[in-house]
């Protein structure tokens, strides 16, 4: 029985904001990844799943692609989300229809803590109903408000249970539901099982985990970087430490193309940057400022540009090349800093993608990451439009 999910990452997130950091909250940094590779990869990794598709806001393409890296190929291509949750999901249903799954799960891109078993235990309760959602019963004392800000009533919190995600469906039959409340002008549902009981789908409760919860705050990216900290402990340095750094220098000039790769993302544009690899100079750049700071050579000297074997490779994996050869000897990375020198593209509209895509690569916060843009006036070969250069910096802490 072929079953879909689709996960619904098209939201905002503006109460997970931190000072100038106004990334969606499906995009901030979780470890060494991001909330929502966290969640597409409980998916990835799920027995039974035959099929993912990520629903995004029209702005996010970018922030999209950094932010999963070569998790999105294990997913369909991204589809646009609506003004609301409830036209979000009905988009990520109808760009799944042709290919008529039998059942469906629906699932926040921010609960990324989505375990197995709850996966498995929707899949299962859909096996002998057509709707199953995960719920955790409520635990605490509920109190109604009154109009002026008192206690009115303690609410019997017998039968009473708080929903959660993935929301699992016979897949014709959401749709329908889906398509009925557009047409009839039902437009405020706040999840799919309700928009299931308006339909008279009988929908079955799945005991699930607090450990499952929905990001919302900045509180809450805290506390779930510290849950992952405590499951996967990161090696503590000493009070003694070695503090170094390193500079790279790169330049690829213009060729004909319709896009340049800088930073690991992809800007249309009017000429490619040539070179043996994909000839993205910010990257490159970055990981000779790396290599440097180890004082292990430059990247032509691990990627010779001879070896065919390299031909039209993704730099992202001489950076994180850098990255490995960094942790094998006991350092870790703390702050890069890139800048790209050129007069087109304009760089800060992609700014906060190539950060994150680069955080993502090295596993840094990415508050730890700068990417600046600069032009020469006119002046010199990048003044003229041949092409681009950029200039990185690295810090390193070994431990002594």
């Amino acid at each position: 029985m072929p079953t879909a999910v689709v996960i619904v990452a098209a939201g905002r997130g503006s109460r997970a904001a931190v000072g100038e950091d106004h990334l969606p909250k499906q995009y901030r940094r979780l470890g060494a990844t991001t909330v929502l590779a966290e969640t597409v990869q409980a998916f990835v990794t799920a027995p039974d799943i035959h099929m993912i598709q990520v629903v995004v806001h029209p702005d996010d393409h970018e922030l999209y692609s950094a932010s999963l890296g070569p998790l999105r190929h294990r997913c369909r291509a991204p589809v646009h989300g609506g003004a609301t949750r409830q036209a979000s999901v009905l988009a990520g249903l109808e760009a799944i229809a042709s290919l008529s799954p039998v059942r469906v799960l629906i699932h926040d891109a921010a609960r990324p803590f989505v375990s197995p078993s709850e996966i498995a235990s929707v899949i299962a309760a859909l096996n002998s109903g057509p709707a199953a959602i995960c719920a955790i019963p409520v635990s605490d004392t509920l109190k109604r408000q009154a109009v002026d800000g008192t206690i009115a009533e303690t609410v019997n919190r017998g039968g009473l249970w708080r929903a959660s995600t993935p929301q699992g469906f016979r897949f014709d039959l959401i749709l329908e539901a889906h398509r009925k409340a557009l047409a009839a002008g039902e437009t405020n549902f706040t999840d799919d099982a309700s928009i299931a009981e308006w339909a008279n789908i009988p929908v079955q409760l799945v005991s699930g985990s607090n450990a499952n919860s929905k990001l919302t705050t900045a509180d809450d990216l805290i506390i779930a970087n510290h849950v992952l900290s405590a499951r996967s402990p990161a090696k503590q340095l000493g009070p003694a430490i070695d503090i170094r750094t390193g500079t790279g220098f790169d330049v690829h000039k213009f060729a004909e193309g319709d896009a340049v790769w800088l930073c690991g993302v992809r800007i249309q544009h009017t000429h490619r940057l040539d070179g043996h690899s994909d000839a993205d100079v910010g990257l490159h750049a970055l990981t000779d400022a790396i290599l440097g700071a180890l004082g292990d050579g430059d990247i032509g000297e691990h990627f010779p540009p001879s070896d065919p074997k390299w031909k039209g490779a993704a730099s992202h994996l001489f950076l994180e090349d850098a990255a490995r050869r960094t942790t094998q000897r006991g350092a870790h990375i703390t702050n890069v800093d890139v800048t790209l020198l050129c007069e087109l593209p304009k760089i800060s509209p992609h700014r906060d993608a190539m950060r994150a895509a680069i955080a993502l690569m090295l596993g840094l916060d990415v508050g730890r990451v700068g990417v600046k843009a600069t032009t020469t006036e006119g002046l010199g070969f990048t003044g003229r439009r041949e092409g681009i250069a950029a200039m990185a910096s690295a810090t390193l802490v070994f431990p002594t």
